[in-house]
């Protein structure tokens, strides 16, 4: 063949190749069109069959029904959509710094934002924070931390519509059902009128307003803080704060106590000791030798309370004698690190301590499935592990210390990277 033809040839295959990809990328990209405004169809038939007629028995007008759902449409960039003809997706290799790497939690610009801002709140809002604090016995330095961690003391943008979000995700996601019940919820909250105009915005889960409640949440917990009549958390800095006292007031926060207290263990007692259905009083912790970082006692009407052991990052951080207040805290957000945060900003604002004393170590690099496999070889040994979930809360973390202790090692109650190339767990 001519050198100059066989070059032609080669290009005249390129080109069909390349000709024939683009067709086919069009004909996917017209097929994945057609099909989402197939399951566009399907949605708002869903809404009307399904959602209307709860709505209804809920006392939801059909004038608010409609004005919620004008112009919405699904959101496919949500998280978790498992859209009709599919089956949900796991993720093989997950992170979540939260849980993996608690010294990100707690980075230098999180903490100072959230305590120079609270502090300028805690003014502006004292005599607001002071009658909330008499009314429920929550502390405001406490509804300060949390406003601040939730919204940035109202400043963070919440950005979706809450009809799209909990829509989408009642219509198309992994927890479907309970989605569901939220976008009734969120109806019943317009029909009431309690958020101003077309303000009813959440986060991509379908939190709303400055302390992101869920909508049943909001119908439970939320209150009137300035007199109006309305309980409005978007707008209302006065109904924010008095809707977190009551929520905490209502999860049992015991009045008079505090959230907890960091504290040195010394290496005689162990890190499996941790967790709120081992509680003893203050006082068994103070004689098995453990003590305040600051070297100042107990008070003594926390002395004669039960303590719980909390070690989040096991012998890699800091540790801490909590209260049952803290697991209050965790009724706001499951995770350990937030009400940890929480508390710990809290005391920043009103008494101006400083960081933890105990410093968090180089642990994480963890992806999800790496701790899930561990947990799943702690449960085939008899571990009561709290659950197969990647996540390594405290049940987790103490299997992992009464594995390593049944070994012969030394307990240190956190997932690490060289556990992955043990056999066991």
């Amino acid at each position: 063949m001519v050198p100059g033809l066989k070059k032609t040839g080669q290009r005249l295959v390129l080109l069909r190749a390349l000709v024939i990809a683009a067709l086919l990328h069009l004909s996917t990209d017209a097929a994945l069109a057609q099909s989402r405004a197939v399951i566009e169809g399907q949605f708002r038939g869903w809404l009307e069959q399904d959602i209307w007629p709860r709505a209804r028995a809920k006392g939801v007008s059909r004038s608010t029904f409609e004005r919620a759902f004008d112009g919405v449409a699904l959101n496919w960039d949500l998280p978790d959509l498992v859209p009709p003809g599919t089956t949900a997706k796991t993720p093989k290799r997950q992170r979540q710094a939260e849980f993996s790497t608690p010294a990100k939690y707690f980075s230098r610009g999180a903490i100072d934002g959230a305590t120079s801002v609270g502090r300028r709140m805690a003014n502006r809002h004292a005599a607001t924070l002071a009658a909330v604090e008499r009314q429920t016995g929550v502390p405001g330095r406490i509804i300060l931390a949390i406003w601040g961690r939730e919204s940035g003391y109202g400043r963070v943008k919440i950005p979706h519509n809450v009809f799209e979000v909990l829509g989408t995700k009642g219509f198309m996601s992994t927890r479907a059902t309970y989605f569901s019940d939220e976008l009734v919820a969120a109806l019943q909250i317009a029909e009431a009128g309690h958020a101003p105009g077309r303000t009813m915005k959440s986060s991509w889960a379908g939190a709303l307003g400055q302390p992101q409640f869920m909508p049943s949440n909001f119908l439970e917990y939320a209150v009137d803080g300035s007199g109006d009549g309305k309980a409005d958390i978007w707008g209302s800095e006065a109904d924010t704060i008095a809707s977190i006292g009551n929520y905490l007031a209502r999860h049992g926060w015991v009045s008079g106590r505090d959230w907890g207290f960091e504290v040195t263990v010394p290496e005689s007692v162990s890190c499996t000791l941790e967790g709120p259905d081992q509680g003893m009083p203050i006082t068994d912790w103070e004689a098995m030798g453990i003590t305040r970082v600051s070297g100042r006692p107990f008070p003594d009407h926390e002395r004669r309370g039960e303590g719980y052991l909390l070690m989040p990052a096991g012998r890699f951080g800091p540790a801490f004698i909590v209260t049952p207040n803290f697991y209050v805290l965790k009724d706001y957000n499951t995770s350990d690190l937030y009400a940890l945060f929480v508390g710990h900003i809290g005391d920043r604002i009103q008494y101006g301590v400083g960081d933890f004393q105990g410093r968090w170590g180089k642990v994480g690099g963890l992806y999800r499935s790496d701790v899930a496999a561990m947990q799943a070889a702690l449960v085939a040994q008899g571990h009561d592990v709290g659950g197969v979930d990647g996540l390594p809360g405290y049940k987790t973390r103490r299997s992992i210390g009464r594995w390593q202790e049944a070994t012969g090692q030394q307990a240190t109650c956190f997932p690490t990277a060289q556990m992955k190339s043990a056999r066991k767990p």
